[in-house]
């Protein structure tokens, strides 16, 4: 169903990462032509100790939508000199906010994390 970090849909690029809560696989994002979408997994919402990944994202099946990326995923990527070495060692463009996120939140302090799903 989340198959592909990059993938080609409906002729545009389409960009997917886990969302990890505590090391358990609590969701996907996915930016798309339309923007950003998070939607927890079904399984994950079906666990007994299931959390959001923050307070701004309560647990739901309903999918977040956004035109930009969502604040919560957004706060994660790093500022100042950090973003200045994240761009210069990944020639990553600073308003290529998933772009950022896959590179530079694999391991974020605090509980979540944002992991590639690559090609399968």
């Amino acid at each position: 169903m989340w198959s592909g970090c990059n993938t080609e849909e409906e002729g545009g690029r389409m960009k997917r990462a886990g969302i990890y809560f505590r090391n358990d696989f609590a969701g996907v994002l996915v930016e798309d032509d339309n923007g950003y979408t998070f939607r927890y997994l079904h399984e994950y919402l079906m666990k007994e100790n299931a959390m959001p990944v923050s307070l701004t994202l309560p647990l739901t099946d309903k999918p977040y939508t956004s035109k930009v990326m969502i604040a919560f995923f957004d706060g994660l990527i790093p500022e100042g000199w950090l973003l200045n070495i994240a761009e210069q060692n990944w020639k990553i463009d600073r308003r290529d906010r998933m772009a950022l996120l896959l590179s530079c939140c694999k391991d974020c302090i605090g509980a979540v994390s944002v992991k590639p799903i690559e090609e399968q």
